[in-house]
């Protein structure tokens, strides 16, 4: 049941690293005017996009600072869920199942 959750949870966090990169991709190829805004089918899928990652995006822009018209935010996202709450995940997990908190407080 555990293994099972925390499968889930991984799974989340891979589709909406997909969701961001995509974000990403999205942005840059309606930047260089390839994509066309005026189209009803790449608005709608634009705006979900946005919705999907301005929430974790937000915050992260408020913190970093201006460079140009270059937004880092996403490379923060991904480096922070890479290196910070994957492997926090993984410690968790790996505590649970072995029944042992002594990593934590060590």
């Amino acid at each position: 049941m555990i293994t099972a959750i925390f499968a889930l949870l991984f799974l989340v966090i891979r589709i909406y690293v997909a969701v961001l990169l995509i974000s990403c991709l999205f942005s840059l190829l309606f930047a260089f005017g390839v994509l066309d805004n005026r189209n009803r089918l790449v608005r709608s899928i634009g705006e979900f996009l946005y919705r999907a990652t301005e929430p974790v995006l937000a915050p992260v822009r408020r913190i970093l600072p201006q460079f140009g018209n270059v937004d880092l935010s996403p490379l923060v996202v991904l480096l922070v869920v890479q290196y910070l709450l994957v492997p926090l995940l993984v410690a968790v997990e790996v505590a649970i199942l072995t029944h042992s908190t002594q990593q934590f407080f060590s």
